[in-house]
């Protein structure tokens, strides 16, 4: 094992070590980093892991994010010298794997760059210079000699459009980059201990893999033609060693759930152009609260009957705009048209800019859904600047505003059929009223809660059950802090009536409410019998809920002698 460790201010190590028969790791650890693009917090940092192959020939699989340039230059040179790497391979163009190519081909031009189609055409836009290269698809291989075969496995779509697996037929590594990982920084390299990394891994598919269920399954596929694979060597966080089978078949279980989803909804998007790739990411992770799928499309990269398939399949249609000149938008323009004549008036849409400099205009398109009586389930998402957290969570609820609008009629088919005598036992299970209010810089939510319970005493804690779709659950993860409002009997109507209200996605849920700040950031509302300060320690997911439980740091009564507000119903299956 080779080890090397350099620290700086903001956390940045590295580490390089022999996984395998002349194959190493390198590791970059980025302990600090507290939030990915935009599709969630980070609580555990994350990794960047680069691989270095060597048989007769050498090959490098990946690089590492530029953050990390002279760290990660001085690691490869300390184990190698560079101009005796063949073979760059490219699993797929995301920055944060593709930062140091370019720093590559400069120290070793020589390289011949292995990619696909797709990541070779996007590299000849990022690097602006020119390179040996090798386009692969499923089942090519390369041999390096002394055993070491490679061969590729296309899997686009996770979760670029340009992504592939490699399989070393003499070591049983599958080098897999995002698929299969998760942010989870930690000085283990492999995935001992299952417990503490299950939320993680969980977390890192429902973000970026869920949005792709079906291209995840066709993945799945084409791996289950390649021999026994002995370690998955990921491109973030942990390498999977001890639980190999069982972390696949939850991939296997999640994308089979979401492909057998009652309904669906078509996001069509142009990679690499603006922020689409983020902004999608995010509406997707809102419609996917709901228990809707998602099937995320590159306008780019796809035909008019797989567009076409598509639609006709989709019970809702998102589309980021794409530039309304150039190439792109020659490439993009007939995926429009296509996506418009298989349209139906049955269904919902919604449009967002990508923030590119050369946005199509999202309202001649608007214009056109609606005349053939396409419903609009939230207003056009437009990008004046540089998408911060504010537009990130509006495209999150505008997702979920989709996804409820879409299974409205499943909800309430649900509620009729529960067994009338249940229903009326279980709705005498009364609670009291209260509003949790969170805010993280600066973007805030609030909710109206009755299913909340005192949970422990040393040290005092609670639980509150959040519903999935709720805008306020990305708020309640682990670490998070917000203020439990306790309401006052017979002064908890305004309050009530005003949290109940369907705000629009990215509105104001504090406009005209007398409010002020606690201790922890979040607003305490000026009318509330009393209010605890908590932090979120776990959660525990129960079908269309999260337990989440939470210790209370400090609290107040603003009435002594007034009483706490409590919700009766008559049936069980709803609020």
């Amino acid at each position: 094992m080779v080890a090397l460790a350099e620290r700086s201010q903001s956390r940045l190590t590295l580490q390089a070590l022999d996984i395998t028969d002349n194959t190493t790791a390198i590791r970059s650890l980025d302990w600090d980093r507290d939030r990915f693009d935009i599709e969630f917090e980070l609580q555990n940092g994350t990794t960047y892991n680069s691989f270095l192959i060597r048989g007769e020939k050498i090959a490098l699989v990946d690089t590492s994010h530029e953050k990390f340039r002279q760290l990660y230059l001085n690691a490869v040179k300390g184990l190698i010298d560079p101009t005796q790497i063949d073979y760059l391979i490219v699993s797929h163009t995301e920055p944060d794997h593709s930062g140091l190519i370019k720093d590559i081909l400069q120290i070793a031009p020589s390289i011949t760059v292995v990619g696909s189609k797709v990541a070779i055409q996007f590299l000849e836009d990022l690097v602006h210079q020119p390179f040996q290269k090798m386009l692969v698809k499923s089942g090519d291989r390369l041999d390096l000699g002394n055993g070491h075969e490679l061969e590729f496995v296309s899997a686009p779509n996770l979760h670029w459009p340009d992504t592939i697996l490699t399989y070393d037929h003499k070591t049983g590594t599958l080098y897999t980059c995002d698929v299969f990982g998760m942010h989870y920084c930690d000085d283990h390299t492999y995935d001992e201990d299952l417990e503490l990394i299950e939320p993680d891994y969980k977390l890192y598919y429902d973000c970026l893999m869920g949005p792709n269920a079906r291209s995840v399954l066709a993945a799945l596929k084409r791996m289950g033609d390649l021999p026994e694979i002995q370690t998955i060597a990921t491109g973030h966080g942990p390498l999977l060693r001890y639980n190999i089978a069982d972390l696949v078949g939850r991939y296997r279980t999640w994308s089979q759930e979401q492909a057998k989803a009652e309904t669906t909804v078509a996001l069509f998007y142009a990679s690499d152009y603006g922020y689409g790739d983020e902004l999608a990411q995010a509406i997707g992770q809102g419609i996917l609260k709901t228990g809707v799928a998602v099937e995320l499309i590159d306008l780019k990269n796809t035909d008019p009957q797989e567009v076409t398939e598509m639609v006709n399949l989709a019970s809702g249609i998102v589309i980021g705009m794409p530039p309304q000149s150039g190439d792109l938008a020659i490439a993009t323009r007939a995926a429009l048209g296509t996506i418009l004549a298989a349209a139906n008036s049955k269904q919902a849409f919604g449009l967002f800019e990508a923030g590119g400099s050369d946005d199509e205009s999202v309202y001649p398109l608007r214009n056109q859904f609606q005349e053939i009586g396409v419903r609009e389930a939230f207003p056009p998402i437009l990008i004046k600047e540089t998408p911060g957290k504010v537009t990130y969570q509006l495209c999150v609820e505008a997702g979920t505003d989709l996804g409820q609008w879409l299974t409205r009629d499943r909800a309430v088919k649900q509620m009729k059929a529960m067994d009338n005598d249940l229903d009326k036992a279980l709705g005498r299970l009364s609670g009291g009223l209260y509003i949790i209010t969170a805010k993280k810089g600066d973007i805030s939510s609030a909710m109206l809660a009755s299913w909340v319970a005192q949970a422990s005493m040393k040290p005092l804690g609670i639980t509150i059950a959040v519903a999935k779709d709720r805008a306020i659950e990305s708020f309640m993860h682990v670490g998070d802090r917000f203020v439990l409002n306790i309401l006052e009997e017979g002064n908890y109507q305004g309050l009530m009536k005003h949290f109940l209200k369907r705000f629009p996605p990215g509105g104001d849920r504090f406009a005209g409410i007398k409010t002020y700040p606690a201790t922890n950031g979040s607003p305490i509302l000026g009318e509330a019998l009393a209010y605890l300060e908590c932090e979120v320690i776990s959660r525990m997911e129960c079908s269309d809920h999260w337990i989440v439980y939470s210790h209370v740091d400090t609290g107040r009564v603003s009435k002594l002698d007034s009483l706490t507000a409590i919700h009766h119903r008559k049936v069980g299956n709803h609020y």
